[in-house]
């Protein structure tokens, strides 16, 4: 496999596993293309040519050093100068794969979270009101990414010669989407049953063993579920703290999350709403290695680092 092949992949699997639906991503897709062709010869040349074929802006290939076959991938949750070190004193490493947003990924965090208003209108929450708080949100996230140095690692991938991508909203996609249908098949009651049954995924096993497995941050184990729903693991990263009422008044009893902030805890609590929290960077394992069995199935060789808990379903 090429660098384009793996990316033309985990695009075409983010968009299969993505809540929304394939069509309405195709409808994204088309009133950016429609907007685009109205831009004059001057906006069109500052225009990101991307947009119009990769609904997940977050997932880039950020530097390529030299197209070959790429045979074995050092893939890590978070990439930093450090892990293109080991890379390098690796060896034989022909691509770096960082599941966080680097560089024009990162830049382009906030273009991804849209995806929450639709989710969350989807379970029932009005979209007039989910597009106006998720905008308040994005503004907000819009404004911490601004003063970040998005460049620092792509700029290492290029000194040091490596190839470098980031597949973020690509492999949140496959997580969402797996934990979806396990959670569906069941009826549960109790919010312990749900907990049981998150702690069956081996991701979140090996997470438990180190003290950072799925836990109940709002709400009691002893609780009874009410609807379920998956508004927390994709789409970017946290939405509004404001949301949590509007869900609650929808008819939501239990959201399941990657991790939230104490403000949103409070929220949730408010609420009356529970609040799962799966865990962050074994849930980001989890929808990586979805992603990563599609490519050893293909014969390349995968070296986890920083963060990463390789389980193959190969």
């Amino acid at each position: 496999m090429k660098i384009k092949d793996i990316y033309n992949l985990a695009i075409k699997m983010g968009i299969e596993s993505d809540l929304r639906g394939g069509e309405k991503i195709k409808q994204n897709l088309a009133r950016k293309r429609e907007k685009y062709e109205k831009l004059s010869e001057e906006e069109k040349k500052r225009f990101d040519i991307e947009a119009l074929s990769n609904p997940f802006l977050d997932s880039r290939v950020l530097h390529i050093a030299e197209d070959r076959e790429i045979k074995k991938i050092l893939v890590g949750i978070d990439i930093d100068p450090a892990e293109l070190l080991i890379a390098k004193e690796l060896k034989e490493v022909d691509l770096v794969f960082s599941h966080h947003p680097l560089g024009v990924g990162l830049a382009h965090l906030t273009d991804v979270m849209d995806l929450q208003v639709e989710v969350l209108n989807q379970y029932g929450v009005p979209i007039n009101i989910a597009e106006k708080l998720t905008k308040e949100r994005i503004s907000e996230v819009a404004r911490g990414i601004n003063a970040v140095n998005h460049q620092r690692t792509v700029d290492a991938a290029k000194l040091l010669g490596l190839n470098l991508v980031c597949f973020h909203t690509v492999c949140d996609n496959l997580a969402a989407n797996f934990l979806k249908k396990k959670i569906e098949k069941e009826n549960f009651q109790r919010v312990e049953d749900l907990i049981k049954t998150l702690k069956l995924i081996p991701e979140y096993q090996e997470a438990e063993k180190i003290g950072a497995g799925p836990k109940v941050f709002a709400g009691q184990e002893e609780n009874y579920c009410g609807k379920i729903v998956l508004t927390e693991i994709t789409g970017g990263t946290e939405g509004s703290a404001k949301l949590y009422e509007k869900m609650a008044q929808a008819g939501i009893g239990t959201v399941v999350g990657m991790h939230i902030s104490e403000e949103n805890k409070k929220a949730a609590e408010a609420a009356n709403l529970n609040v799962v929290i799966a865990g962050h960077i074994s849930s980001d394992s989890l929808g990586v290695n979805l992603f990563l069995d599609e490519l050893e199935k293909k014969g390349v060789a995968i070296v986890p680092c920083s963060g990463l808990t390789r389980i193959s379903r190969a």
